[in-house]
């Protein structure tokens, strides 16, 4: 990845599904030539969010959705419905001539080796699917899907991460789970959730608050690209873009159900 040596650093803390991905879009498409890129870190509540071309009806019970009050909001990116909740999660936002000649299996695995570096100073070995020839599976739900350049701890899956380019912009967001119930979980989804055998830091003997953990994510992204993070907050004109597409977008059922922004 062509050098970027200084980042923008938005810490939103922990929100509503609608806002975390109201905010993602309007720094998105915000985005102009010259702008610093942006490492943003936040944290959900208790939530689902489903990438956008999957099929929310055909895949999660909806009454159980309704009855236990648990949110679900369509992301910009594609991949699957993925549980959040007990997870922290980062969105970057770069200029795509960063990543020139690379193709899109190869952006990831540039743009996700901070979290390889993160998992290693935890005391944790990760590899990416491919590397340790984990077997390739497809399925709507994120955790019971393995793509090439998931993250993989002691064979089991880590999170999940998506992109999407617009223009001359490449923006990626992905998870890092910290403890998920798949009682919680398993009677939300129609089919196999993932959630039993996903690699959440609990089940893997690691317990490490939200803060430690937004702390190590920084130390490890600033380590892996050779770069310093500048911390922010969103300027006036992203909060009030962010706010309008929290109105029109996603707090309306076409889109978070159908898929439809009009």
């Amino acid at each position: 990845m062509r050098q970027l040596k200084r980042w923008r650093c938005i810490e939103s803390g922990v929100n509503a599904p609608e806002w975390n991905m109201a905010v993602d879009e309007a720094l998105f498409v915000g985005f102009r030539e010259g702008d610093l890129p942006i490492l943003r870190l936040y944290g959900w509540e208790t939530s689902l969010s489903a990438g956008r071309f999957s099929k929310i009806q055909s895949r999660v019970n909806l009454e159980k959705l309704k009855e236990r009050e648990i949110s679900c909001v369509r992301r910009i990116s594609g991949g699957g419905i993925l549980v959040h909740g007990g997870d922290l999660s980062y969105t970057m936002i770069l200029p795509r001539e960063s990543l020139l000649n690379h193709g899109v299996k190869e952006s990831y695995r540039t743009l996700c080796a901070f979290l390889i570096r993160l998992y290693e100073k935890l005391g944790l070995k990760a590899d990416f699917a491919c590397d340790v020839d984990c077997e390739t599976t497809h399925s709507d739900i994120c955790l019971a899907a393995h793509e090439a350049y998931d993250i993989m701890i002691e064979g089991r899956k880590s999170g999940g991460n998506a992109q999407r380019y617009i223009r001359k912009v490449l923006f990626q967001h992905g998870s890092i789970p910290v403890t998920l119930e798949s009682e919680t979980w398993d009677p939300i989804f129609l089919e196999n959730s993932g959630v039993e055998e996903s690699a959440t830091l609990e089940r893997l003997g690691k317990r490490v608050r939200y803060e430690e953990l937004s702390e190590s994510l920084k130390e490890a992204f600033c380590e892996t690209f050779g770069t310093t993070l500048t911390i922010d907050t969103l300027t006036p004109f992203e909060e009030e873009r962010a706010k309008a597409l929290l109105a029109d977008k996603y707090t309306q059922k076409r889109w978070n159900f159908d898929g439809k922004t009009v």
